[in-house]
């Protein structure tokens, strides 16, 4: 499982490094192989360990070609989705269609998501953050039966 939001830079040749504590689950989980593709309902990027993305796959292999909607929704994340594989220091290309549909700069953000990373530009994620917590104050959004039920 991944957590938390961590501060990272993109270097010259597009690459970034995984933090030190997650390299290591990501070398006996996955053998380092990952694929990044776009989210496309935020101006980021996921970056899923193979064997949470190859669920992903299957997923989307049960989607219809013909139905407008769901071949749309192939094209996309299929479409953008690129091998990565961590370098022996720990550091991920992340190719420059990616870069460029995520608006990424040189300071990054890394953000666990259980089973994948959000990778943001530093400045998007930080006004994402104070937008979310302005509409969680302002109570501006549905309650949703799941919603209704969770308690922390």
């Amino acid at each position: 499982m991944f957590r938390g939001a961590n501060s990272i830079s993109l270097d010259d040749k597009g690459r970034l490094a995984i933090p030190a504590r997650y390299r290591n689950l990501l070398s006996l989980d996955c053998e380092g192989k990952l694929v990044c593709t776009i989210d496309i309902k935020q101006p980021c990027l996921l970056l899923y360990p193979v064997p949470e993305w190859q669920v992903i796959e299957q997923k989307l292999a049960k989607l219809s070609s013909m139905n407008p909607a769901e071949r749309r929704l192939q094209r996309l994340l299929l479409g953008y989705a690129d091998d990565c594989e961590m370098d022996k220091n720990g550091r991920v290309l992340i190719a420059t269609p990616l870069r460029q549909h995520a608006g990424l700069n040189k300071k990054l953000m890394l953000v666990g998501q259980l089973n994948k990373f959000e990778i943001w530009d530093e400045e998007t994620w930080q006004q994402q953050v104070a937008d979310d917590i302005a509409a969680e104050q302002a109570g501006d959004f549905t309650l949703t039966d799941r919603l209704q039920d969770f308690s922390l």
